[in-house]
């Protein structure tokens, strides 16, 4: 089964699991990324970019980096409590054409919501503000917006990837392989997972342990069965 395939009421133990190798980077704003890795934020709102109009979002991996953007970001769209995180984020934007994976995920639910409603219950557990939100949802008004949820990993080694022109415009979904740009780093994986064009499993560490987090899923699901 597929994780669009779920409901949100059949998310157990056996989706809060360690991070499987990821053949794939999602692209999210920098300053989202870092929500995620400090524990602020745990799910995505997502409907897809220009390039995935008329298909809408899919998910399409459940395990991926998590590839952090800089273009489109403003403290404008942002709750109060972090918009002065956007500050920090932009002082450690790409230089030398290098960006930096700080963290990879495991979806563990998604859910297609057509109820505005529902996202002003989920306001605790993401950090985009509530214009910004009916914008997300109004756009491309035939598709459903994805609740995903998602647990996320810290990378104890982060990962630095040329920022080549495969990897900008407006998608979500970029092959691990376009992120092995240089000869050096492929010989590094490869030693690691003996493939030079598979980065392996990434060694890291869970933002939440899992009773902590299965406690906040089972707030989520309730939210979502309301």
């Amino acid at each position: 089964m597929s994780p669009s395939d779920q409901s949100a009421t059949e998310v157990s133990m056996e989706r809060i699991k360690a991070i499987d190798t990821p053949t794939a980077a999602l692209k999210e704003w920098a300053v989202v990324c870092k929500a995620l890795e400090e524990g602020r934020q745990v799910i995505l709102l997502r409907k897809g970019g220009i390039m995935e109009y008329r298909q809408g979002f899919e998910v399409k991996h459940t395990d991926f980096f998590l590839y952090p953007t800089f273009e489109h970001q403003s403290k404008e769209c942002l709750q109060p409590d972090y918009v002065n995180k956007l500050d920090i984020v932009l002082q450690n934007a790409p230089v030398n054409n290098r960006n930096r994976i700080n963290s990879c995920a495991a979806v563990v639910l998604v859910k297609e919501i057509t109820n505005k409603s529902v996202l002003e219950r989920l306001e605790k557990y993401h950090i985009w503000n509530g214009q910004y939100i009916n914008v997300r949802f109004s756009y491309n008004p035939k598709r459903p917006l994805n609740v995903v949820v998602l647990r996320v990993y810290k990378m104890n080694t982060p990962l630095e990837v040329d920022v080549k022109p495969e990897l900008t415009g407006c998608k979500s979904w970029i092959p691990v392989q376009l992120l092995l740009s240089d000869t050096k780093l492929q010989q590094e994986y490869d030693n690691q997972s003996g493939s030079a064009t598979d980065i392996g499993k990434p060694d890291c560490k869970p933002v939440f342990d899992d009773s902590e987090f299965m406690e906040i899923v089972t707030e989520i699901q309730e939210v979502l069965n309301r």
